[in-house]
């Protein structure tokens, strides 16, 4: 039993990343799915997958390297923990590194990354950073 979900996904994408592991694979549910779509969609995993088995599902993330093997995700970092949720404002949502980062934020039009939230003028939760 976990108390964060979010926060084992995203240790597991770290975890791999730093292991230089070509998947990871993580127990599927539909926002964990929304959180990699937008990964997916930034740049920072090159595939999403879902894999149906005889419980919950999984989901297989192919990580991404760089040309001579460097990281493309450096830091994941958990922002809005269960114990203390962080809420911001379309003018309150962070730069992550001038902008070379992303923030991960869950709105009421879904899960989006902070440069959809600022074009659709949309605050929410902030999930996660990620550089």
């Amino acid at each position: 039993m976990w108390s964060d979900p979010i926060a084992d996904m995203l240790t597991r994408i770290r975890n791999a990343s730093r292991n230089r592991a070509a998947t990871v694979m993580i127990p599927r549910s539909g926002f964990k799915q929304a959180v990699c779509k937008v990964l997916q969609e930034e740049g920072y995993v090159s595939e999403v997958e879902s894999i149906d088995d005889a419980t919950q599902g999984q989901i297989r993330l192919k990580l991404k390297y760089g040309p001579r093997g460097e990281h493309v995700i450096n830091n994941l970092k958990r922002e809005s923990k269960s114990g203390c949720r962080k809420y911001v404002g379309v003018d309150e949502i962070p730069k992550v590194l001038n902008g070379l980062g992303i923030a991960i934020l869950s709105t009421s039009r879904g899960v989006l990354s902070d440069r959809r939230c600022r074009e659709e003028r949309l605050g929410g939760e902030l999930i996660c950073t990620v550089y």
